[in-house]
């Protein structure tokens, strides 16, 4: 049989087809209540319950993997991007105190490699399961030359909800005093990987294959630990140390949008997560203007692949806490008088954490002392 003009100029039609005819049999387990529909509609369907909300906020983001997906090249495991992505974007949504509710993909690659597609699309699926998150929908684009040979890029968005009434603003309700925990990462998660890349690969001459002392595997395998999600903690220690008020009349009338609205209470004041531009850049994020973050150092062990980092990479110490999140995924600013009880709470739910700073008198500014 001829082969048909648009597979002979590199976009095959017919095989996409045949790879995403396996998608419902994937997908299953991501499937939560409010999902309409099937995959493969010109677009997604959700059905919020409003009921369940007074006021509700949808709260959406979108992101990529970056150039972790070097990595995944060089050691054709595929299996692992998929959870990185979904992971970081629920974080993002997290820290406003958001549940997840259903996440689409997008796949660019120059040639579809079934083996391959199914390996990140599995990689989407047990993420979004882990967090109760429905897979929706995506896209998957074939284009012949605009990518090398053997290698794609993924990016996806986030859609969540969190009720007015429970919405973090740390702009609004962090305070002097306040106790800063920091939760445990995995790794490099999603981010400094283009300068972690420049060091263990072009400076040390190392291999993804290559073994480091004190590395539990491969450099690749250091390197391609999955970014961690903070989602179902957060989502635990708001349900256990803020409850929201359960009256209208406490939040300013079911449906208004009054100042009043903006709850303060509770021992969580907010969350910032640890990903591009660090400790310098995301916790200022969630900073009143009058108030610094002090980080102190030697207050969490800080895994071996960022001290290599620093030692090899001759790195000065301020762009590290910068670039990095050095062992530090995601921090939780709280009312110190509740921080012993926080810390219990995240290692119940298999987190470590740490008290790892304060809040002092400042101008909106981290300081790692």
């Amino acid at each position: 049989m001829k082969q048909k003009a648009y597979a002979a100029a590199g976009v095959d039609i017919d095989l996409g087809n045949r790879v995403k005819s396996k998608l419902p049999q994937l997908l299953a387990a991501t499937r939560r209540p409010g999902q309409l529909g099937k995959v493969g509609g010109f677009g997604g369907l959700f059905a919020l319950d409003i009921r369940r909300y007074r006021n509700p906020v949808l709260v959406a983001s979108v992101d990529g993997v970056g150039t972790k997906l070097k990595i995944a090249f060089a050691l054709n495991r595929h299996d692992t991007v998929g959870q990185d992505l979904v992971n970081h974007c629920v974080n993002d949504i997290a820290v406003l105190g958001a549940e997840p509710l259903f996440f689409l993909d997008y796949i660019g690659t120059g040639k579809l490699e079934p083996d391959v597609f199914t390996e990140i699309v599995k990689g989407f699926a047990c993420a979004c399961a882990a967090n109760r998150c429905a897979l929706i929908g995506g896209e998957t684009a074939q284009m012949p030359g605009f990518y090398q040979p053997g290698e794609y890029d993924v990016s996806g968005t986030i859609v969540g909800v969190v009720d007015r009434s429970a919405m973090l603003d740390g702009t609004k309700t962090v305070r002097v005093g306040d106790a800063v925990i920091g939760l445990a990462s995995s790794g490099l998660h999603t981010n400094g990987y283009s300068l972690a890349r420049k060091i263990f690969f072009e400076q040390l001459k190392l291999k993804p294959t290559s073994r480091i002392a004190d590395f539990e595997g491969t450099v690749g395998d250091e390197l391609l630990k999955v970014h961690l999600s903070y989602g179902p903690l957060v989502r635990a220690l708001l349900q256990e140390f803020n409850r929201r008020p359960r009256t209208p009349a406490a939040v300013g009338g079911a449906r208004g949008g009054s100042r009043r609205n903006a709850w303060s209470g509770g021992a969580i004041k907010a969350f910032a997560h640890i990903t591009g531009g660090g400790f310098v850049d995301n916790i200022p994020r969630i900073l009143p203007k009058t108030c610094d973050v002090v980080i102190r150092k030697g207050t969490w062990d800080v895994l071996p692949v960022f001290r290599v980092l620093a030692d090899k990479g001759k790195i000065p110490e301020a762009e590290l806490y910068q670039v990095f999140n050095m062992g530090i995924g995601m921090v939780a600013v709280v009312a110190a008088d509740q921080a012993e009880a926080v810390l219990r709470r995240c290692g119940r739910h298999g987190h470590r954490a740490t008290l790892i700073g304060e809040i002092v008198r400042g101008r909106g500014e981290t300081r790692i002392e």
